[in-house]
């Protein structure tokens, strides 16, 4: 007889908030997880990434007033917080506990 796995409150917790986790990825729309999702550790985990994104979206945006400079700096890295939205995106929809490179170590820091 097959043993039927009890699945875990983690799994759980995940399978219920993929999709609003993954909207934590998209710009300002990252405080949406933060604030109505509290008692989710897998939406808040990719919610502060995502708040983080955008933390270097806003500072990206103002280092773009710089002439030629800025606006390269701000091109370039506008295209890397792009892809790297993208990919937390598809990793918090495919249920995944996926930590940003050098970022995670930020939004780790963060207490809502």
């Amino acid at each position: 007889m097959p043993e039927i796995k009890k699945r875990s409150v983690k799994d759980q917790d995940v399978e219920q908030n993929r999709a609003i986790a993954a909207v934590g990825y998209v710009s300002i729309l990252c405080l949406l997880p933060l604030l109505l999702k509290r008692e989710s550790a897998f939406a808040q985990h990719h919610a502060k990434q995502g708040l983080v994104l955008f933390g270097c979206a806003v500072a990206l945006f103002v280092i773009a007033i710089i002439p030629v400079l800025g606006w390269l700096i701000w091109m370039f890295g506008s295209l890397a917080i792009f892809v790297l939205s993208v990919i937390g995106f598809a990793n918090a929809l495919m249920g995944e506990w996926w930590e940003l490179p050098y970022f995670n170590e930020w939004a780790k820091k963060i207490r809502l």
